[in-house]
């Protein structure tokens, strides 16, 4: 039976092809190993710069407007390669492509790491970004390839661990270093890594044959369309909430870009003779149900990962050191539970364990909506480790769905799309936050501020206490006014991230029913997975 065949005609995975053997060797899982250290070096570098970014941005004269493109950068140039991985392994084939990827991805590091001025580090960061994303996705091409499917939910264990760490340890990681060396060695930390990569890849993948011939018959209106498309939409949802939307001109001409890139997308679906990604996946109900559920996901592990550093730096004076700590919880349990998952996976009907991954993570939300300005980090730990255990269900668990609900010659395309969605539903989540927080905190303000009467003799008593603290006078009366407003704000604030996290918790419940359509693994998969 060839891989072509490997789906049954009512849509089962069958067993893996003969080439396959069925207990992988040394080399197999050399090469697992290599995919698990790409993919976790690529989703650490998204976020390792958030510590250090005031001190880089101090030492390579960029604004703080500026300073942002330092992650934008890197997430759309990893969000424009994710989906165009399955072709360009294709076309230079697995072993040679990701070779070449880990290479520039360390060149690239260093080019960060001596930047001394603002375009070079850019430069740096879309180098990253665009090397970095090629090896996420083709993580779990590895793992469909490379092992059977009775050993494919260890690959997948170790996998989804790195894509959990990845964004939880980047910026303890960058705060620790910057605080404790230079915000340099953010970026060099990639060199020895690289070296140990590239030499996994050397020895854990075998040698493949390039076809170049895609590159004259590929779908050219696609890869462009993708550029355009992912490109344009993820800078009008970085860029969008701090150009007010709409209201610029900037963020209609991107948008309009976005727009074109979606349409020659579409067209090449339906010219191209194999278009560029394999969009016809998403017709399959299974396939379906994963990718929007890891765009949900997506969307509630980056959101998170912003709003409660946020809160803590906000409301409780909170360093980032400090809020890394707080956020590193949610990875406690993905490392707990990595033993555990083949056996899980072996017993426990997918979508059980799917649908009980969301409702602890809507939970986790949940418990948050009550916070106060007098809430501090010992806040969270009940709800980050609830959510460390709901995004390990979810995560895990989608990643294998994903790539068992393909054949192994659509691992490649699906590896790309699900690894999209999830980046992609970060993205949205977190420009869809940080527009909902502005504008729920405005609201607050002047609600709470509209409901203090200028009448009342205990804000009057109060307000001049202060205003003598000060000497009285002019003087004493504006710091009084502007202590006022600043104790407003903080409960708006607070308030305002309350709203944030019942967003969170009403969409994840709404996507939640999405685990019905999944359709759970072959009964001979989960016996073998069993043994």
């Amino acid at each position: 039976m060839s891989a072509a065949t490997s789906i049954s005609d009512d849509g089962a995975p069958l067993p893996p092809p003969p080439d396959i053997p069925e207990k992988a060797d040394l080399a197999a899982w050399l090469g697992v190993a290599a995919g698990a250290i790409g993919s976790l070096m690529a989703t650490l570098d998204i976020s390792i710069v958030n510590a250090s970014l005031p001190t880089i941005q101090g030492e390579i004269g960029a604004s703080a407007s500026e300073g942002t493109w330092l992650a934008t950068s890197y997430l759309v140039a990893e969000i424009i390669i994710i989906p165009l991985t399955g072709w360009l392994a294709r076309v230079f084939g697995l072993r040679r492509f990701l070779i070449a990827a880990a290479f520039f991805f360390t060149l690239f590091s260093i080019v960060c790491g001596l930047s001394t001025s603002l375009a070079m580090m850019i430069v740096g960061r879309v180098g990253q970004g665009i090397t970095g994303g090629a090896m996420i996705p083709t993580a779990l091409t590895i793992i469909a390839t490379r092992l059977p499917k009775s050993q494919q939910p260890v690959g997948t264990a170790i996998f989804g661990l790195t894509v959990i760490m990845g964004p939880v340890l980047g910026p303890l990681v960058g705060g620790w270093l910057t605080e404790n060396f230079s915000w340099h060695y953010a970026f060099f930390i990639n060199v020895p890594i690289g070296a140990i990569l590239l030499a996994l890849l050397l020895l854990g993948l075998p040698k493949g044959r390039m076809q170049l011939d895609e590159l004259v018959n590929a779908d050219w209106l696609g890869v462009l369309g993708m550029i355009l498309g992912l490109g344009g939409l993820t800078v009008v949802l970085e860029e969008g909430h701090r150009e007010q939307w709409f209201e610029s001109g900037y963020i209609w001409r991107l948008s309009v870009i976005a727009l074109l890139g979606f349409l020659m997308i579409a067209a090449g679906q339906i010219y191209a003779k194999r278009p560029v990604v394999k969009l016809a996946l998403l017709r399959k109900r299974e396939f379906a149900a994963v990718f929007f559920l890891g765009t949900i996901l997506g969307g509630s592990m980056y959101g998170t990962a912003y709003v409660i550093p946020q809160f803590l730096a906000g409301i409780a004076n909170y360093n980032a050191m400090q809020a890394g700590l707080i956020v590193f919880l949610t990875g406690v349990p993905a490392m707990l539970m990595m033993p555990l998952f083949p056996i899980l996976l072996a017993r426990v009907d997918l979508r059980v364990i799917v649908g009980t991954g969301m409702i602890l993570l809507a939970l986790s939300c949940y418990i948050d909506i009550d916070l106060t300005a007098e809430s501090r980090g010992g806040d969270f730990v009940i709800s980050q480790l609830l959510r460390g255990l709901g995004t390990v269900f979810c995560m895990m668990f989608l990643n294998q769905a994903a790539i068992s609900s393909v054949s192994i010659d659509d691992a490649g395309d699906g590896a790309g799309l699900f690894n999209a969605g999830r980046n992609l539903g970060g993205s949205v989540g977190l420009a869809l936050l940080a527009t909902l927080q502005d504008g729920r905190m405005e609201y607050h303000r002047w609600t709470i501020h509209s409901a203090l009467s200028a009448n009342s003799a205990t804000l009057q008593d109060w307000l001049g206490q202060q205003s003598m603290t000060m000497g009285g006078g002019p003087d004493g009366a504006e710091f009084a006014m502007r202590m006022l407003d600043g104790m407003v704000l903080r409960d708006a604030m607070v308030m305002a991230f309350s709203d944030d996290f019942t967003a969170l918790t009403v969409a994840i419940l709404i996507v939640a029913p999405l685990v019905l359509f999944l359709r759970p693994l072959p009964e001979n998969y989960q016996a073998k997975v069993s043994h």
